[in-house]
């Protein structure tokens, strides 16, 4: 196929925001204005920014682990926007409503201090955490406009914003923790249900902090800023938790604290 062209990309990007809106889905992206590269893909997703009243809240990370990346037939992750209108506070029910995937992701979330705009040469782990201003937890529900979104294909999914849906924010995390080994900080995710998944940071591209300047990079290669004042949650750091109505999903961050998040219908 040919390149898209920019009614193309507009076309594909009003396509899903309509699918939002109406929080419905379907089978796939109108094929002339289904892109073929990550770069239309992201050309598309930045549009969404436009739905928003709001400046934009911040980003996911897709598929930070080989798993993850098998269940999306992707082969390296996937950077999507969190607007904000999708951020619901802590303590506040979460609305599954037409959500088809229902599963949490309990994870770490930094918050951006100053911004990394984009430029020729990659970010070092280093330069990237000297932006971060502060560690929170959170909890990530995931969704797609796609019905099939296992075989979607990484451009499409990155035009539907990585599966962005919902997010919950936790806390900011009160204790020391830039020098603590995140890639070996324990976590926990259950559910009232009675599911419990044990993982931690190393499930997150080996270290959320990796996961962290992956992003920077990639947001770079395509031109985009991470901004300040930004939040980034870093990919699922247990197996997702399936969540239904009436569910209560704790994450347990050990010292750095807990959370909660009950969903309803």
């Amino acid at each position: 196929m040919s390149p898209l062209k920019a009614e193309g990309i507009h076309a594909a990007s009003d396509f899903l925001g309509v699918l939002r809106r109406e929080e419905r889905h379907a089978e796939a992206l109108p094929p002339d204005c289904r892109p073929q590269t990550r770069a239309e893909g992201y050309a598309i997703q930045a549009l969404c920014e436009e739905w928003s009243a709001k400046p934009l809240w911040g980003w996911k990370i897709a598929a930070t682990s080989v798993a993850g990346q098998r269940h999306i037939n992707v082969d390296r992750p996937l950077a999507g926007r969190l607007i904000a209108e999708g951020v619901v506070p802590e303590g506040v029910p979460v609305s599954l409503g037409a959500n088809r995937m229902r599963v949490a992701e309990v994870e770490f979330v930094f918050r951006i201090g100053h911004a990394l705009t984009p430029r020729g040469t990659p970010y070092a782990l280093d330069e990237v955490m000297a932006s971060v201003a502060a560690l929170h937890l959170g909890v990530e529900i995931p969704d797609s406009r796609y019905l099939d979104f296992v075989n979607a294909g990484a451009s499409a999914l990155i035009a539907d914003r990585a599966c962005a849906h919902l997010f919950v924010l936790g806390r900011e995390v009160a204790a020391t923790w830039r020098e603590r080994d995140l890639a070996a900080w324990a976590v926990q995710g259950r559910t009232s249900a009675g599911v419990a998944h044990d993982g931690g940071g190393a499930n997150v591209l080996g270290d959320p902090r990796f996961a962290l300047t992956w992003l920077a990079n990639e947001l770079s290669a395509h031109g985009v800023t991470l901004g300040e004042g930004q939040f980034v949650t870093t990919g699922a750091c247990v197996t997702p938790l399936p969540v239904g109505p009436g569910d209560v999903v704790t994450a347990d961050y050990g010292a750095f604290g807990t959370m909660q998040v009950r969903f309803e219908a």
